[in-house]
């Protein structure tokens, strides 16, 4: 049987097209990066638009990596114009770092920088790119794919707490509360054995959605695996945790899942199902962030143990009064 190429037309010729100058704009348009090749920052591309990045553990540093193998302000890089060519040169300085920057490997003190030269600050590696914007969109696509469930569009545990060390840290800086919610859904075995692993996954998809819409913009929300959940909210105390707590519970209870496969004549058919949640809070319960999420997980399971689609708090006696949740700072 004869092939056909889909560039041919029907006579077999093929059609031939000149690049767009927009398109080769596109390509020529590289700007400096450094690309992490691993840990939290895994695949981010991180820009460095300004004459002087300083990398570190502070929070004054331009680029904050979790790193207790980092020093507070580990190494600057910086930009530079040619005077002679009008280039823009790239360099590296340790700024006294206690363990030291690797470049390919090397320890510098200060050293240039060209494109894929590699980058050992701490335990964590980048590689310094000249990235056009189709490699940029490539690397925040790959970072999505790495750091979303793929089902729920949620972040996935591991970048869960990347992002809550985070937080955390900003939070006893600024003395700011948050809380952090677990999430666990009452008797999920019972939506697959009754309507099949298909609508399940179907769920658990609308799920993600539905946590999402409840909270604020801005809060976090990931799913741990299987049917649990979790979500931590910035500038929140324990009573206004609870409150957005049970803007979820009660949206979730109110939502109407598909019990058919989308495929499936009989679209209309739907089932429910319920939430409960655990609730412990920053700095009332623990400032350890890792603590606060055990914390809530208990408080997760208390409330399974009394009856299910349901709220408890880890210390109820600090979470007597409601609030409105109010709207997150601008960092």
């Amino acid at each position: 049987m004869p092939s056909h190429d889909i560039n041919e037309d029907l006579s077999g010729r093929t059609e031939t097209r000149r690049p767009e100058a927009s398109a080769k704009a596109i390509q020529n348009e590289r700007r400096p990066a450094l690309v992490s090749l691993g840990g939290e920052l895994m695949a981010v591309p991180i820009p460095l638009e300004r004459s002087q990045v300083i990398i570190g553990r502070a929070l004054e540093a331009d680029v904050r990596i979790n790193d207790l193998r980092a020093s507070r302000l580990h190494a600057r890089i910086n930009s530079d114009n040619d005077a002679q060519t009008g280039e823009t040169l790239y360099s590296i300085t340790d700024l006294g770092s206690t363990n030291g920057t690797l470049l390919n490997g090397e320890l510098i003190t200060e050293a240039p920088l060209n494109d894929g030269d590699k980058i050992v600050i701490g335990d964590h590696l980048f590689r310094f790119d000249m990235l056009d914007e189709i490699d940029r969109e490539f690397q925040h696509q790959i970072h999505r794919l790495l750091a979303h469930d793929e089902l729920t569009g949620l972040l996935t545990s591991k970048s869960f707490f990347s992002e809550l060390r985070r937080e955390a840290a900003r939070a006893q800086s600024e003395s700011r509360p948050f809380c952090v919610l677990m999430m666990d859904l009452d008797h999920f075995k019972e939506v697959n054995d009754t309507y099949g692993h298909l609508v399940g996954s179907k769920t658990l998809e609308e799920m993600g959605h539905v946590i999402k819409q409840a909270l604020r913009a801005g809060d976090v929300a990931a799913r741990f695996g299987g049917e649990e959940f979790a979500a931590f909210l910035l500038d929140a105390n324990y009573p206004q945790g609870l409150v957005a707590a049970e803007r979820v519970r009660s949206a979730v209870a109110k939502y109407a899942f598909p019990a058919t496969r989308h495929d499936s004549p009989a679209t209309t058919a739907t089932h429910s199902i319920t939430i409960s949640i655990g609730v412990a809070a920053f700095p009332d319960d623990a400032t350890d962030p890792i603590q606060l999420v055990e914390l809530a997980d208990s408080a997760l399971y208390r409330a399974k143990r009394d009856g299910r689609n349901r709220i408890c708090a880890y210390r109820p006696s600090l979470a007597m009064t409601e609030g409105p949740l109010p709207a997150r700072r601008q960092s």
